[in-house]
């Protein structure tokens, strides 16, 4: 008897979830617990196992698709079972197309009664043999990665013929494909000569200036807005809409902060953790949020009452392939600055390799967005709703700059305090920032808070 598997709940009270990528093919014989498919979740990919152990009769959904909650999306059957023989019965990810499916079938089985025979068409001359081109329609199964490479090589990747398990797309069948498509075509026979023409009067002078006219393959390439790229939109603009931003920017002296890491590395590397400035700055912040802490807080729009938190979770952005996630270091005031860094090691390293899992991006407090590898001046951070802040930090730069009336060089580090206007004011929010700043400038009173 086949297995209907229905969509879960992965206890994060989801609705919906979009499939990422399909672990097995129709076909496939799966064990218990064996992962299916991979679905993405809020700003996580997850996986679902299976719960029985059998063949793969039908995949319900293409990669890309949405599936609700409770939703057939695969069916497995008990051994000698065929691949399809649940087709007819079970639902799909698309309803046209499971009704262009059964009218297709109809016709091959002949329900709405004998067709007609069909006319002897006329014989073509032969053609040489081609390499089997795919199905119209077909969509490729293959890696986020691989997707990305052919969009890289302006390859279309439902035309490239898969060589990997269950017929999926590898990189190098792009390449080749690529490779392949750009290889001289033959040279054509050359035409015969034509009679003459009668001379053609003198042609007008042409024009100054000739437009330059372009032919493109593909002008436009439409990328449909799914998994972490739509989650992303979807909270940048409820954050936009619902808090009023504004954005505090300053600089800050953090010279002997740099020195105290450059002495710290070494104690760190020792341990098998890299030691960055965040952990520095996460303390700071923590220090300065138990002094101000509107900062440290979210609005229950629905009951119009601010939530002052006593703990202190801080929020790393982290910049993956796919796009930006904010892991969650979980009480940070109550971790030391090695703690706090070999955790952002941890959570940052499985963020990119999108194995992190949910609870690790829910119950932040305060958020970090670090632009400094990348450069600039400042920036107008968007705020992590239902956050009330976010601090932008920045390329640390040596700069001249005046210290009792002589020109010295220092180590300067560029701040973006961006807040919600409903719950903090411009001052409040300026003298918040002074005071982190404070903590960078003066490393040594970060020991004197014990934090």
């Amino acid at each position: 008897m086949a297995f209907e598997f229905k969509l879960p709940d992965v206890g994060e009270g989801i609705h919906e979830a979009e499939v990422v990528r399909w672990l097995v093919a129709e076909g496939d014989h799966v064990t218990e617990d064996q992962p299916l498919v991979e679905i993405q979740t809020d700003k996580a990919v997850v996986e679902i196992p299976s719960p029985v152990a059998g063949p793969v009769l039908k995949l319900h959904y293409k990669e890309g698709d949405i599936i609700e909650v409770g939703s057939v999306f695969i069916t497995i059957g008990t051994d000698g079972e065929a691949p399809g023989a649940a087709a007819a019965a079970a639902p799909t990810g698309n309803g046209q197309a499971a009704a262009a499916e059964a009218v297709a079938a109809a016709h091959r089985t002949g329900s709405e009664g004998p067709a007609a025979p069909a006319a002897p068409a006329p014989a073509a001359p032969a053609a040489p043999a081609a390499a089997p081109a795919p199905a119209p329609g077909r969509r490729a199964l293959a890696t986020p990665a691989t997707r990305r490479l052919a969009r890289e090589l302006g390859v279309d990747i439902n035309q490239v013929p898969g060589t990997g398990p269950g017929g999926r797309v590898t990189d190098e069948d792009v390449r080749a494909f690529a490779e392949g498509r750009r290889a001289p075509a033959p040279a054509a026979a050359p035409a015969p000569a034509a009679a003459p023409e009668p001379a053609a009067a003198p042609a007008a002078p042409a024009p100054a200036f000739q437009p330059v006219v372009v032919h493109a393959e593909t002008p436009e390439e439409r990328i449909p807005l799914r998994g972490l790229r739509r989650t992303i939109a979807e909270r940048m603009v409820k954050s936009m809409y619902t808090a009023p931003h504004v954005t505090h920017v300053d600089e800050v002296d953090v010279t002997e902060l740099v020195a105290l890491r450059q002495r710290a590395k070494e104690v760190a590397a020792a341990r098998g953790i890299k030691l960055t400035y965040l952990p520095f700055i996460a303390k700071a912040l923590i220090a300065a949020l138990r002094e101000f802490p509107y900062l440290n807080a979210t609005i229950d729009d629905e009951r119009q009452e601010i939530v002052l938190k006593r703990y202190y979770n801080i929020g790393i952005a982290t910049d993956t392939e796919d796009g930006l996630i904010v892991p969650v270091v979980k009480h940070a005031d109550r971790k030391s600055i090695l703690q706090i860094a070999a955790e952002i090691q941890y959570l940052t390293e499985k963020a990119r390799q999108r194995k992190i899992d949910l609870e690790d991006l829910r119950g932040g407090t305060f958020t970090i967005t670090n632009i400094g590898a990348l450069g600039g001046i400042f920036s107008t951070p968007i705020i992590n709703h239902p956050e009330v802040a976010i601090l932008g930090v920045h390329k640390i730069q040596e700069k001249p700059v005046v210290r009792d009336g002589q020109i010295v060089v220092r180590s300067m580090l560029p701040l973006a305090l961006s807040f919600d206007h409903r719950i903090v004011d411009g001052a409040y929010a300026a003298r918040f920032l002074n005071r982190v700043m404070a903590y960078l400038e003066q490393p040594d009173l970060l020991f004197m808070e014990m934090v």
